[in-house]
């Protein structure tokens, strides 16, 4: 068993009340007797409970984070980034991946509630978030992050400009010569991959051609037999601009080997500075640390309308980008 706050007392010789004291850095006791007190606590290995010790404030010190897939370098650094916020606030972070299901996400959620976490952020996989309405009603607050929650849930939401910088990178490839310009997206249900189809489509205007368009999963042989498909049409693409830092991933891998075409990517990702490749780079640790911190206020009492800002992006020319048709 372990030692409790009583078997220092009476190891000590001291009122229970007179451990509290030492052990939570009161005033009030005599240095003589808070030497005793401490010493019995390390003779003993007594170590405070810091769960009852929160729970009896209000709190569990925890928060909960839901995102696809701990191990995609961008949820990862959105991830440390919540963490490190979270432990500034002498918080512990919960986190679990949904793998875009929205029925893991859902329990997840549920799993962290029911854990009574203070908080949550949430980068949501589904579009019917209506089970979060009962815990959003008892007070407990959410973030979403990187994607907006569905219908009939206002809550602080942050985003990066996904339209805003597929058409950055459209542009920067027709302001280079290429008007055939591929694109490569993931599932268009997903909020992200969506907003970057019509930032791509917007800035081509009437150069938009529905053959050189590709929303499927970032699989190999997927992306590959897309790649051959639309590089043997009678005008094939010059260029190609993927969704997303594994598809672009993908796409070099397809196109191993092969003259061109110019690329540009969505997403900066590990070594693409060596590779060359040009891309709209948004800041995972930033949108991660916004959202925390927008949490940390709703926990500090902030009431006041959802926010819902949207972070800029970039555009890292570094030569893929740049080749010409």
């Amino acid at each position: 068993m372990r030692p409790t706050m009583k078997d220092v007392a009476s190891a000590a010789g001291v009122a229970l009340k007179t451990v509290s004291r030492v052990v939570n850095g009161e005033p009030g006791v005599h240095p003589a007797t808070a030497d005793r007190v401490r010493a019995a606590i390390d003779r003993l290995g007594y170590s405070r409970n810091e769960s009852a010790r929160v729970l009896r404030r209000g709190r569990t010190a925890t928060i909960g984070l839901v995102i696809e897939d701990v191990a995609d370098p961008f949820y990862a650094g959105l991830s440390r980034a919540v963490e490190s916020v979270a432990a500034a606030h002498g918080c512990l972070l919960l986190s679990g991946s949904s793998s875009e299901d929205p029925e893991r996400e859902r329990e997840l959620v549920l799993t962290f509630c029911a854990r009574r976490v203070d908080g949550l952020i949430v980068v949501p996989a589904g579009e019917d978030h209506s089970y979060l309405r009962p815990e959003l009603d008892a007070g407990t607050p959410a973030v979403f992050v990187d994607r907006p929650p569905g219908p009939g849930i206002d809550v602080d939401t942050v985003l990066a400009d996904n339209a805003g910088g597929a058409a950055l990178a459209t542009r920067h490839l027709v302001a280079h010569g290429h008007s055939r310009i591929a694109f490569l997206g993931d599932e268009p249900s997903i909020f992200t991959a969506a907003r970057r189809l019509h930032g791509y489509r917007t800035a081509l205007g009437h150069l938009y051609d529905e053959r050189l368009v590709c929303m499927r999963a970032p699989a190999l042989d997927t992306v590959r037999a897309a790649l051959d498909r639309m590089l043997a049409l009678d005008r094939p693409p010059t260029a190609v601009f993927t969704g997303n830092g594994r598809l672009t991933v993908t796409a070099l891998r397809a196109l191993a080997g092969r003259r061109g075409p110019a690329v540009v990517g969505f997403d900066d990702f590990e070594l693409s500075d060596l590779l060359g490749v040009t891309v709209v780079a948004q800041d995972p640790a930033r949108m991660g640390r916004v959202a925390a911190e927008l949490l940390f206020r709703r926990l500090s009492g902030d009431t006041g309308p959802a926010e819902h800002p949207v972070l800029p992006v970039g555009l890292v020319p570094r030569g893929s980008g740049e080749l010409p048709p």
